[in-house]
């Protein structure tokens, strides 16, 4: 379990399970209620806006449960960063790990923040982002199975 006090930094993946029932849902709604500093990034937030904006184009969803999911986004625990990692951080990481840009994104930002925060750990749902957080020696929230 995470002690009360740790700096959590969440991804996209974490947010969407925050805001979309799935199976990691529970686990991850757990974690948002725990105290500490929840961070989040603005590639999180712009990535989860257009997944929320792509329903919402697609008539999937009411209107009405489409403006919650955008309030319950933007009222979550997390205070926003608006952070560049670090950009030697950025290519020594991309020779490390076989990581989308976005996972590197986050796995760069997460590294940069640890300079500042040890306590750091990392919430996301993506398998390759969660093994390379830990090979970096970033600690992970929750473990989570593989993804289906």
């Amino acid at each position: 379990m995470v002690e009360k006090a740790s700096v959590i930094y969440w991804d996209s993946t974490a947010l969407l399970a925050y805001l979309f029932k799935d199976r990691h849902s529970s686990k991850v709604q757990d974690m948002a209620r725990l105290g500490g500093i929840h961070l989040v990034n603005t590639l999180a937030m712009a990535e989860v806006y257009t997944v929320i904006s792509r329903i919402q184009r697609e008539q999937l969803l009411s209107e009405e449960l489409i403006e919650s999911l955008f309030r319950l986004l933007e009222s979550g625990p997390w205070r926003r960063l608006n952070i560049v990692p670090d950009n030697s951080a950025m290519k020594e990481l991309s020779r490390r790990w076989p990581l989308r840009g976005s996972g590197l994104w986050h796995l760069a930002t997460a590294k940069t923040l640890q300079r500042e925060f040890p306590e750091l750990r990392v919430i996301t749902i993506d398998q390759n982002l969660a093994r390379a957080s830990e090979g970096e020696r970033l600690k992970l929230c929750i473990r989570i199975g593989e993804e289906a």
